[in-house]
Parts: structure tokens; sequence; C-alpha cells
């Protein structure tokens, strides 16, 4: 087993110290941007850095073939992450937008920098999650909840690509390359804190949902270990392995159903009778595949 991936590590505490120094200034600053703090935004990045670097520096400990190629992934991940980082809070501070941002030369700038950072971060997580993709962990649950993360995150990850890339219904305001809604121009009514469009479809909900699968499906995984120390039909590793596959199917499922609602224009918190009955559907059978996993193994006839 190899050992925890030290810059990842490092970047972890580094993203977590700057979300305490991010927090204050939201209460210290009075700024705001399209009606949120000025660093909201900040705040919002190195929170979620300082996770995802976390779960990467504990993914590149397990088990899998070239090392050394992972660990070059892993770092790049670090110097990705800090220079987005940094160029998202350089930004604040001039009480600019950061993404998307053309309208003056050095923020045209600024975002064509943002997008070589994002591009290396997308690369280098492809790369590493390849490598453990194909491995084997030291059981079958571990395997299957590591795969399973890595394939509906890295989707995640990859949706944010359509923000840039005009889907129909977006509109894109003057001297910005992108946008985050769908239906409604960006800057409107939104949810507290997230931002998230309360008026039309937001792609900033789906790229978040995805890229979370890698901390919320290994949790779910932990989570079935320690219930098996008091219900006996989860200390069968083939039940627990089953019931890991059903959750990674059934978030893969949401993640899509919430990117199909953004497409379409529709908020989050305003769900359509077709979004609903997808979701109804979605989870029945969910929970249907779950009772089926926790089923006893009948014993063969003599």
């Amino acid at each position: 087993m190899l050992r925890w991936h030290r810059p990842l590590l490092l970047f972890t505490a580094a993203m977590a110290a700057l979300s305490l120094v991010f927090l204050v200034l939201v209460f210290v600053d009075g700024r705001t941007l399209d009606g949120l703090p000025i660093w909201i935004k900040p705040l919002k990045f190195t929170i979620s850095f300082t996770l995802y670097a976390f779960t990467w520096a504990w993914l590149l400990s397990l088990r899998h073939r070239a090392g050394r190629v992972s660990w070059w992934a892993g770092t790049t991940l670090v110097v990705a992450g800090l220079g987005e980082v940094a160029l998202i809070a350089f930004q604040a501070a001039r009480g600019r937008h950061s993404h998307f941002n053309e309208a003056t030369p050095l923020d045209r700038s600024i975002w064509i920098a943002m997008g070589v950072t994002i591009g290396l971060l997308m690369l280098a997580n492809l790369v590493a999650a390849a490598f453990l993709i194909s491995g084997r962990q030291t059981d079958r649950v571990s395997t299957w909840t590591v795969r399973l993360g890595l394939v509906v995150s890295t989707l995640g990850l990859a949706s944010g690509g359509l923000m840039v890339t005009g889907v129909p219904g977006q509109t894109w305001a003057e001297d910005f390359a992108g946008a985050h809604s769908v239906g409604v121009a960006d800057g409107g009514p939104g949810l507290p804190v997230v931002g998230w469009s309360t008026i039309g479809g937001d792609l900033r909900v789906p790229h978040f949902v995805g890229m979370h699968a890698l901390q919320l499906l290994p949790l779910f995984a932990l989570l079935l270990a320690a219930l098996s120390a008091r219900f006996a039909v989860l200390r069968r590793e083939e039940v627990r392995l089953r019931l890991v596959v059903v959750a990674g199917l059934a978030y893969g499922g949401l993640f899509l159903l919430i990117l199909w609602q953004a497409l379409r224009g529709q908020p989050l918190i305003r769900p359509d009778a077709a979004t609903l009955a997808v979701l109804g559907v979605l989870v029945v059978t969910a929970l249907g595949a779950a009772a089926l996993a926790l089923r006893p193994k009948r014993e063969a006839a003599p």
C-alpha cells in the first residue's frame, strides 16, 4: 500500500485554512456581487477543494498500478487547484467576476488562465481515476465503491464543461464566454449561499452533485461496515457489495436526472411532473433493488 500523497495533504490543510480566512471576510467585507457577499465564491471553492484534495490523498494511498504517474497526477491537481483558487480570490478582491469574464484585457487573461488550470485539473483527474478504476482493492466492496465513486464524480466534473459550450437555452451576458444558468440570465434570484438559480436551470447543481459522489459513496460503504456489527445480514461481503452497487447506480441516476432538469431550464426546487415521475421511478427502483440485496440467500435443495 502506498503512503498518502503528501502534497495533497498539504493542499488540504491550506484550503481549510483559507476557508476560515474567507469566512471571516464574508462578514467583514460588505461588498456583494450578483446579490451575494463577494467572498462567498472563494469560500465555496476552498471548502470544495478541501474535501476534494483530502479524498484524492486517500485514494492515491490505495492499491493501484503506476504509482509514480499517479503521484504526478496528484501533484498536478495541487498546482491546478492552487492556481484556480488564487485567481478566484484575486478577482473577488477586485470585485469582479472570475469565471467567463472577458470584459477587460485583464479579465480575459485571468479567464484564459483559469481555463488552463481547469483543463489541467480535469486531465490529472482522468489519469489518476483510470489507474484506480483498473486496479483492485483489498476486497470487492472497496473496489466497487472506488470505481463507482470515480466514474460518477468524473462525469460530474466534466459536466462543468457544458457551461462554456452554449447549450440550448443559455444566454451569455455581454463580454462573457459562458454561463451557469439555462433559460434565464446569470445573476438572478438564487438559493442562499450557493446561489443556484430559483427561476431557471443551473448547471452548477449537477456539477456539484456529481463531483461529491467521490466522498458520499465511500462514506456509505463505511456506514455499512459499521452497521455490520449490529445487523448480521450486513456481515456478508456480497450483501454489502450489492448495496454499494445499488447506491452507486442510484446516485449516478440522480446525477443524470438533475443534469436533465438543469438542461431543460428548470430550477432544482421547482421540478415539473416529468422530473418528479422519473425521480419516483428512480427511488422505487433503488429501494426495490436494495430490498432484494438484503434478502437471505436460499439454501440449495438436498
